[in-house]
């Protein structure tokens, strides 16, 4: 038997047929997506204005950051390495009598004792009796950690942070998750003027700002996402034998 095919009016008619089921489903598709971004578009906007007004808080908060003029005296004093003028101005306070001992935290395995008593033009005796060298730290977080095990070691309750003015809040939220019982006071160090707005003219300095402002969040958020277990496993300190 010969097989039977559908005739060219055939074909066409269901084509015909079908065509109106093709653009109701398009069309229906077509709604949803534009359901979709209506509902989005106000999110996605009202996240871009929060970011930005965030942003301006920070940088405004930072910009106003300024050395305290009278510094009440506290049992340790800890620099972190990556900012100019950080060392000078912590040990000024050590050899102000500000504090027992001086933990430089964060410093490269290529610089010595000899190199940062160079590099703040210390006097050799008081750096050799009362400055600690962290070699493990190598992010703020490493350096939180790295603190609280000397102020432990070291008995102490209270110390005086000192870093950059832009740094200073993601430092010590960090600070206060690997310490809560250590009483950070804060010493930011200032190297140039951006307070009354002037920030907002520095292109330079808004991209410093912003860059802290992401980590500054990225850390907020560190804090309330939970931690998978294998990385909690990998974080936390080994069992004593």
């Amino acid at each position: 038997m010969l097989r039977s095919h559908p005739t060219r009016a055939d074909s066409s008619g269901r084509g015909l047929a079908q065509a109106p089921a093709v653009r109701s489903v398009r069309l229906a598709r077509t709604g949803r997506l534009r359901r979709a971004f209506r509902f989005v578009s106000p999110l996605l906007l009202f996240a871009i204005i929060g970011f930005l007004f965030g942003f301006v808080i920070f940088a405004e908060h930072v910009s106003a950051l300024r050395q305290p003029e009278i510094v009440d005296a506290a049992d340790g004093i800890v620099v972190l390495t990556g900012g100019q003028s950080r060392l000078e101005a912590a040990y000024s306070l050590l050899a102000a009598g500000k504090g027992k001992r001086l933990l430089i935290s964060g410093v490269h395995p290529s610089i010595d004792k000899k190199k940062l008593m160079k590099a703040v033009d210390a006097n050799p005796a008081l750096f050799k009796c009362c400055v600690d060298i962290d070699y493990k730290a190598l992010e703020t977080v490493g350096n939180a950690a790295q603190t609280a095990k000397w102020a432990r070691n070291q008995g102490f309750r209270s110390i005086i942070l000192v870093t950059n003015n832009y740094h200073m809040p993601r430092s010590l939220l960090e600070f206060q998750r690997a310490g809560p019982k250590l009483k950070a006071e804060p010493y930011p160090v200032v190297n140039s003027d951006i307070g009354n707005g002037s920030w907002m003219a520095r292109p330079d300095t808004i991209r410093v700002l912003l860059a802290e402002y992401l980590k500054y969040l990225g850390a907020l958020t560190r804090g309330v996402l939970p931690v998978p277990a294998s990385i909690s496993s990998m974080t936390a300190s080994p069992k004593p034998a």
